[in-house]
């Protein structure tokens, strides 16, 4: 079951990263209006491709799991505080709902 889960969050936030990438703007237009500068975006993606990546290496080598799951985790805590800092409290469930599946994956 682990293992389900891992792939699947795996996929949902290589989802998130290639929406970054593809500047799709349903993710792009909130980028912007929390203050996120264009600069950054690129980054962002990067962190989240390789979080994704590194999820799925930890099905091998555990402790890179193990590490990106902790990244990630660390990340989707950061977007959290970035909403709530831009006050735009009806978005916060966006980014727990990319943390989420992490989160038990970790666990797991």
């Amino acid at each position: 079951m682990n293992i389900v889960i891992t792939i699947a969050a795996a996929l949902w936030v290589g989802f998130s990263a290639v929406s970054v990438f593809m500047r799709a703007k349903w993710v792009v237009e909130p980028l912007a209006a929390y203050g996120i500068p264009t600069s950054w975006w690129p980054w962002l993606g990067t962190a989240k491709a390789a979080g994704a990546l590194g999820l799925l290496a930890g099905l091998v080598v555990p402790a890179i799991g193990v590490a990106a799951g902790i990244g990630l985790v660390l990340y989707f805590t950061g977007a959290v505080i970035t909403v709530l800092r831009a006050r735009s409290y009806s978005h916060v469930v966006f980014p727990l709902m990319y943390m989420a599946p992490v989160a038990i994956a970790l666990a797991l």
